[in-house]
């Protein structure tokens, strides 16, 4: 069974981490949310969002993609903490999917695995980041290789869709979309 990590930092957009944790529960994916520390996580519209494990105990195990959601300040402390980067710099180099979402692509800029890559962000987010090597393209959802990049809410859907076929294909996929009745 393919298995992702997601990360859950006080702050975070409750409409994209959920919306990642459910489709790619839909899609068969083990989906373990982890807390930066043992509490619950208070999102940036007020949800109170209940994380599996902490990190610390989540970085025990292996994962074959990362997703950042974004919101703030829930972003700011992903790219804040030395775990989680140290852990996306690690899965970038074996070729395991690093993705975020909205204000997180700048955790993978910080992380250091957008260089040389296509990469997409909420409207400014990677402005004034010295980001010279990174090909910004504004579009919904952009993939380059093992990074999945998207812009915030209202591509939430069509990056969590995105993750399913990365790592469970096409079919799996279309059999998720389909059975959300999308337009």
């Amino acid at each position: 069974m393919s298995a992702a990590l997601v990360p859950l930092a006080q702050g975070c957009e409750e409409l994209e981490a959920v919306t990642i944790i459910d489709l790619l529960r839909r899609a068969n994916v083990e989906v373990v949310t982890a807390g930066l520390d043992d509490k619950p996580v208070k999102a940036s519209r007020g949800t109170t969002l209940m994380p599996d494990k902490t990190l610390d105990e989540a970085l025990q195990d292996d994962y074959d993609l990362v997703a950042l959601p974004g919101g703030l300040p829930g972003a700011d402390h992903l790219a804040n903490d030395a775990r989680l980067m140290q852990r996306i710099q690690e899965m970038a180099a074996s070729g395991k999917y690093v993705c975020a979402i909205c204000a997180a692509p700048a955790a993978l800029a910080k992380a250091g695995v957008l260089a040389g890559k296509r990469a997409t962000s909420y409207p400014g987010v990677l402005d004034g980041m010295n980001l010279s090597d990174v090909a910004y393209t504004g579009a919904a959802v952009e993939v380059d290789g093992n990074i999945i990049t998207s812009r915030g809410p209202g591509t939430a859907m069509d990056f969590a869709l995105e993750l399913i076929e990365a790592i469970k294909g096409a079919e799996i996929r279309r059999t998720v979309e389909v059975a959300l009745v999308r337009p």
